[in-house]
């Protein structure tokens, strides 16, 4: 099975305040052998820059309607006429509300979706495959489950 990468570069908004955001530069990454996830990268102006992942589910979820609680929530909105989508996140390290272009966002998702549908991501994952040779029986087994103590009673009826 080979990966998938779907990525996206995108300008996102850092809000400050109501009336103040400052533009962050920003990457989406999807891969199809981590299929629940999303992982967004702000390149902050530092070298180190920040990312983030969490559930592609929430993320497709929050660009129809709010969701998310805790430290990533996610919900759609209009901002001037546009339609843009919010994402709260929250960390030991502070808070950022972040503003990203909805239909950027949107087709973003639909080509990580196409590229794994929705409900297919366990496939993905081949824990079946990797469970049925995990549980397979090995030659070396019929040794393990041999009964090291052979009984007391001998065979002969002595």
């Amino acid at each position: 099975m080979h990966r998938t990468v779907v990525e996206r570069e995108l300008e996102l908004k850092l809000i400050l305040s109501p009336e103040r955001s400052i533009p962050v530069p920003a990457r989406l990454g999807y891969r199809s052998d981590d299929p629940f996830a999303v992982h967004v990268t702000f390149h902050i102006g530092s070298d180190h820059p920040v990312h983030w992942t969490f559930a592609r589910e929430l993320l497709v979820e929050g660009v129809f309607r709010p969701c998310g609680h805790g430290d990533v929530r996610v919900w759609p909105t209009k901002v001037a006429g546009r339609g843009v989508v919010l994402m709260a996140l929250s960390s030991p390290d502070g808070d950022a509300l972040l503003e990203a272009p909805a239909a950027q966002v949107s087709s973003w998702l639909e080509r990580t979706l196409r590229v794994v549908p929705p409900g297919s991501e366990a496939e993905q994952l081949g824990i079946d495959d990797g469970l049925a040779e995990l549980l397979a029986p090995t030659p070396a087994d019929d040794l393990w489950l041999r009964d090291p103590w052979p009984s007391d009673e001998s065979a002969d009826g002595e």
